[in-house]
């Protein structure tokens, strides 16, 4: 059955206005919004529901058998590392080595490297007594202490995997996860420095925060793990993705490639971080096997998204929207920045980095060819290209800014005035390094 243009086009848009009314107005799960926007779109194309229902049970069961190992896997090392002080750890010497003179870019950094296995919001919690240590000794403002550190988690949450948006855009688009780490980790360092230098900026505006009057419980460091294993965890799955990535792009023969091809799969470079985390951790008997059960519930919650944002994906591909608007449009005047807006939209309409990418993944996927965007560097561009679009803008509907604010006893105006402006730069000064990237990588 042949779908015109227009019919294609509304029934996009009723997906997409079902998945933001019902996850807004009505706190739906996204789960279930995604899929009543399976059958919104389906429906509206004139699919019967047994075909709509066989799209959705073979695009969630594609994705699932790409991501699930590897979201479990970063989210175990997030939970391990948080558990047995390594955070703490890692936060202590980045401190030591820029110096409290600096600490709110000491703090930015820190939430950079803590961020790359954890989640923002998690990340934030752990780091948020440090945070008001730093407070209380430096005198800073609160609001430009916290923002820098939401920055530097921010930065790497929606730009990198195993971070769940952009694991799952990598698995969608079809990217190499250890070239998207390589060129993310570049393009995420400039997007931390200008989420903390506009905390700056905005801490200087008079008193913009109230004093932090909470007491910090010192935790005792006794058991904690050495400098070097708790940065291990995080470093070595990066390395071993890496390896492989350049050995790709080489074409490398014998057996040392085949090892680094291997070892570099991110399933098994991730499971290598879970078992130095692992190590890492001295009282393992009595909390191993707690740690690996909660691990693996909050996997559960992300991965019933991302499952279900295949099974749109796998609808919205029935729909010919590829076909139909290289045929209306000329798309490659948009190019790369057609994903970026996609994603910003519907970030901002919803609140959710995850949501926003994981759908707009779906959308993007079939119209590669009409953005000029259907090559390996295109593919790549593609995905940072909706990172930086997932990233603003964060405001009163984005959970992760209400942790900001609540954590650290800032109030909403205040927490518009510096943290969203700080997601609305950081966005469009990552989406300005990917465009300059995209005219270098053509």
């Amino acid at each position: 059955m042949t779908t015109s243009f227009p019919q294609v086009i509304v029934s996009l848009l009723a997906g997409i206005i079902a998945i933001i009314i019902l996850t807004v107005r009505f706190k739906v799960h996204p789960f279930f919004a995604l899929i009543i926007a399976c059958f919104v779109t389906g429906l509206g194309i004139q699919l019967g529901i047994p075909e709509i229902l066989a799209l959705m049970k073979a695009g969630l069961g594609d994705i699932m058998s790409k991501l699930a190992i590897i979201i479990v896997l970063g989210t175990t090392i997030g939970v391990l590392l948080e558990k047995n002080g390594s955070t703490q750890v890692m936060a202590s010497f980045i401190v030591r080595l820029v110096g409290e003179k600096r600490s709110s870019l000491a703090i930015a950094i820190t939430g950079f490297i803590v961020g790359l296995p954890i989640f923002c919001d998690s990340g934030y919690i752990v780091l948020n007594g440090i945070n008001k240590s730093l407070v209380r000794r430096t005198g800073i403002a609160v609001a430009t202490m916290s923002v820098s550190l939401g920055a530097g988690l921010y930065a790497v949450h929606c730009l990198l995997p195993p971070h769940p948006g952009a694991t799952a855009a990598a698995s969608t688009i079809g990217v190499d996860f250890g070239k998207l780490i390589l060129c993310g980790i570049l393009i995420a360092v400039p997007a931390m420095l200008v989420g903390h230098a506009w905390a700056v900026y905005a801490g200087k505006r008079g008193n913009i925060s109230k004093p932090v009057t909470v007491e910090e419980e010192e935790t005792d460091p006794t058991g904690r793990p050495s400098v070097l294993k708790a940065f291990l965890p995080v470093i070595v799955p990066i390395i071993l993705m890496a390896i492989k990535s350049v050995i790709g792009l080489e074409h490398a023969e014998g057996s040392f490639a085949k090892i680094f091809n291997v070892a570099g799969d991110p399933s098994i470079a991730m499971a290598a971080g879970v078992l130095l985390a692992i190590l890492t951790t001295k009282d393992r008997k009595h909390t191993l096997s707690e740690n690996l059960s909660s691990s693996v519930e909050k996997a559960g919650g992300i991965l019933v998204i991302i499952g279900a944002g295949g099974a749109f994906g796998a609808v919205l591909s029935a729909t010919n929207i590829g076909v139909h608007f290289g045929e209306t449009l000329d798309m490659k005047m948009l190019g790369i920045w057609f994903p970026f807006l996609l994603t910003f939209i519907i970030k901002t309409a919803q609140g959710s980095s995850t949501v926003a990418i994981v759908t707009a993944s779906s959308i993007i996927l079939p119209l590669l060819p009409a953005l000029g965007l259907d090559s390996e560097n295109g593919r790549i561009l593609t995905v940072l290209s909706m990172g930086a679009g997932s990233m603003m803008i964060s405001h009163t509907n984005d959970a992760y800014f209400w942790v900001i604010s609540k954590f650290s006893d800032i109030d909403i105006k205040t927490m518009l005035r510096v943290h969203s402006l700080a997601s609305v730069w950081m966005g469009l000064i990552t989406m300005i390094v990917v465009f300059m990237l995209s005219l270098w990588m053509k």
